[in-house]
């Protein structure tokens, strides 16, 4: 390849990654904001206890997702819309200072990516504050963040190992009956179109509640990048971590995601219980059969 044939294809890569990794996110269109606040349920599946504050932490220092924009949007306004909580968005890693995240209730990884901030005191303050009864919310790519801090895997559930799947799927509502669940309306199968993530460690159902997953039974399981030998693809879960409050969807990747109604009422009840109002078992249970 020429010199300058060779510059033309690093300059069109450069330009590319720059509208992939850190770049500053474009915020929703005036339709997209329509369509969300159209699609926020009109009001929580419980009163709060008291009124409750929910941090939402944007922060991308690896892939940048364009849903992260709607995401916030739809997370603050569906706090003022149902007046389960009051939310604030912030990408500055200071905010988890230990004066700073006690004004929380709970924690939104809002498809945050990459190792947001380094300092071993604030990571270990924001464990304790976990431990002591502080929510955390993950939301799609909040299990590709901080692998070089294992605990943060550990207290998420798992990390990211790959999405062999970004189209229509079938997914499994494993509990129908189950309060994070009410959004499905006792179906057992709900066809969704968003990129599906497989997890490696440490994700376990031995210490996950594991509430959705892909229906191994309606997808191409012959798909490049399938690693899991299980069939075990767990797309949304909640756990105990001491007394704190973990719940974790991967459905985000796409806008849409963010006016469907039915993830909307699913992300609210995360939320809540994450928050510490809407009670729910969290019990380990094994895969259906």
């Amino acid at each position: 390849m020429h010199t300058h044939a060779r510059m033309r294809t690093m300059s069109a890569l450069l330009t590319l990654l720059a509208g992939v990794i850190g770049a500053p996110g474009k915020p929703p269109t005036d339709e997209q904001m329509e369509k969300i606040r159209a699609a926020i349920p009109d009001r929580p599946q419980v009163t709060p206890a008291r009124p409750r504050r929910l941090l939402v932490f944007s922060l991308m220092k690896g892939f940048r997702h364009s849903a992260g924009e709607c995401g916030a949007f739809a997370l603050i306004e569906m706090g003022k819309k149902t007046g389960a909580y009051t939310a604030e968005e912030s990408t500055d890693p200071a905010v988890f200072a230990a004066d700073s995240l006690k004004r929380f209730d709970a924690v939104a990884f809002n498809n945050t990516t990459g190792e947001l901030f380094d300092d071993p005191a604030v990571k270990e303050g924001f464990l304790k504050w976990v431990r002591a009864g502080g929510g955390v919310v993950g939301i799609h790519a909040a299990t590709d963040t901080f692998y070089k801090w294992p605990e943060y895997g550990e207290m998420m559930g798992g990390y990211f190992d790959g999405h062999p799947w970004h189209e229509k799927v079938v997914l499994r509502i494993e509990e129908p009956g189950h309060p994070l669940l009410r959004a499905f309306g006792g179906q057992t199968r709900f066809e969704v179109t968003d990129e599906i993530y497989q997890f490696r460690d440490p994700y376990s159902r031995s210490r996950l509640r594991v509430l959705i997953s892909l229906d191994p039974e309606k997808v191409d399981m012959t798909k490049k990048g399938i690693k899991r030998t299980d069939r075990d693809f767990a797309v949304s879960w909640i756990r105990r971590y001491g007394e704190g409050r973990v719940f974790y969807c991967s459905l985000g990747h796409r806008e849409e995601i963010f006016w469907n109604s039915t993830i909307l009422t699913h992300y609210l009840d995360g939320i809540q219980f994450a928050l510490g109002d809407l009670e729910a078992d969290a019990t380990p249970r094994p895969a259906p059969k």
